[in-house]
């Protein structure tokens, strides 16, 4: 800006001249003091405080504009999972509604996806008409990102597909890749400024999104590496998408899998020796010995996530795999934090055989098959069949309690059926050993424990990272 310029808008154009012959530029300017407007020949009064007040706001815009620049992220080279959603049929809607109408839909689905997005910690990016870019990793980066960004596009769906705007039903597709970009450089201005992200992943994820059908989830082979078998797939082999050179494989995210185990979902069976870890080993190998003479022993396993506590309790039953015990596993998970109890309903499901398909009623039949084993109080069946959320049964009717009370007897419940196990080893805890033992269990009469066995001590309580 012309200081003759900022002169005149304050009203003293007389002191162009000095400023002038002074060669006081615009920056310049904000460095001038009180005796400098005094040697300037600026008489005392208003025209000085005015000058003073004027090169005051100076600064101020000088520091407003220093606090943007500092503040605005500096581009980053990170691994993220990029999710693309689209609204099907969006054509055809806006040909067949009113603008106004097309608006609440158009808004109902952006609140569907946003909320989906962001109950797993994901980043709305950009809207794009029907279309929504998100972010899973960027600004703020979690160990499952790939995981969380594939269930929330599962929830996204399903969300979508319940979006109640009339006679209008909706159905989205979601496109979904994770690799390297650099993310964080802001482009455009005021309301348009977004955050960019330049990689190859983005424009694959859209590509794939393009190609999916309308209710699907389709990852490409980065994310499916990286959610391992936590979910069931439909391989869609390779597909042609513009723009990439040669057909890239797809899979279609089909739902969550039964896998109750994350390390085994994520690692497999096929496992890398165990390295360095020999005194750990050793020790809970003694706690072991101790808990066979009756002496009961907890350990607990603790460290930042990947360090390798899974895989030691892995190794623990590889060496104990000729012994007789039994192993219970409760796991934590990040996308239940709102159910405290969420590890002994998510145990007692696995326990009792619970399939995806099985109505309330199968539910409750497998439950009370599996409670029988420790001929528990009818009131334990009932408490713990209203935390599986499943009707009560006849025999067993929910008695009428109130909040705290009901809280109270039901960890009773859980404490009781834990001590139901007593004296009763299964030996080798492998998936179809434990399915013969829980038939074999619901087709015999129950019996009440031998209490004049020791108690076996779980071999290990599995608990990931996470949670």
């Amino acid at each position: 800006m012309d200081v003759a310029a900022w002169l005149r808008g304050l009203g003293l154009e007389r002191y162009e001249a000095a400023f002038r012959d002074n060669e006081i530029d615009w920056e310049a300017l904000p460095s001038l003091t009180e005796e400098d407007l005094r040697d300037l020949g600026v008489v005392l009064g208003s025209h000085r405080r005015k000058l003073l007040e004027a090169i005051a706001a100076l600064h101020g815009k000088a520091d407003a504009a220093a606090g943007r620049a500092s503040a605005a992220p500096a581009a980053e080279r990170r691994q993220l999972s990029v999710m693309f959603c689209d609204l099907v049929g969006s054509t055809a809607l806006a040909a067949r509604l009113d603008p106004e109408d097309l608006r609440e839909v158009i808004a109902a689905y952006h609140r569907a996806v946003a909320d989906g997005v962001r109950s797993f910690d994901g980043y709305v990016a950009k809207y794009m008409g029907d279309g929504v870019l998100a972010y899973f990793g960027y600004p703020r980066a979690h160990e499952d990102d790939a995981e969380r960004a594939v269930r929330a596009g599962l929830g996204v769906i399903d969300a979508v597909g319940r979006v109640d705007v009339g006679s209008v039903k909706l159905q989205a597709r979601v496109g979904m890749a994770t690799g390297l970009v650099v993310v964080g450089d802001l482009i455009g201005e005021g309301s348009a400024q977004e955050q960019s992200v330049v990689g190859e992943t983005p424009n694959l994820a859209a590509r794939l999104q393009a190609s999916a059908e309308p209710g699907a989830v389709v990852i490409a082979a980065g994310t499916r590496r990286l959610v391992g078998d936590l979910f069931e797939y439909r391989d869609l082999g390779a597909v042609e998408v513009k723009g990439i050179a040669g057909p890239v494989p797809a899979w279609q995210v089909l739902r969550p899998s039964a896998v109750s185990s994350r390390f085994e979902a994520l690692r497999g069976s096929a496992l890398t020796r165990l390295v360095g870890r020999n005194e750990e080993i050793e020790l809970l190998l003694r706690r072991w010995a101790r808990a066979k003479t009756g002496d009961g022993q907890v350990v607990l396993v603790s460290g930042e996530p990947g360090i390798g506590k899974s895989r030691i309790t892995e190794e623990l039953e590889r060496r104990l795999h000729a012994e007789p015990y039994l192993r219970l596993r409760y796991f934590c998970s990040p996308y239940h934090q709102d159910s405290a109890l969420y590890p002994f309903i998510d145990q007692l499901g696995r326990a009792a055989g619970f399939a995806r398909e099985d109505p309330p009623a199968a539910r409750l039949e497998k439950l009370e098959a599996l409670l029988a084993r420790a001929a528990p109080p009818d009131e334990d069946v009932a408490l713990l069949a209203d935390l599986l959320c499943l009707p009560c049964s006849e025999r067993c009717p929910l008695p009428n309690l109130t909040p705290q009370r009901k809280k109270d007897r039901t960890l009773d419940a859980l404490f009781r059926q834990l001590e139901g196990f007593r004296g009763r080893p299964l030996g080798r805890p492998d998936l179809a050993r434990a399915a013969r033992h829980h038939r074999r269990a619901r087709a015999q009469p129950a019996s009440a424990p031998d209490r004049n066995v020791p108690p076996r001590i779980p071999a290990a309580l599995d608990r990931p990272a996470a949670g």
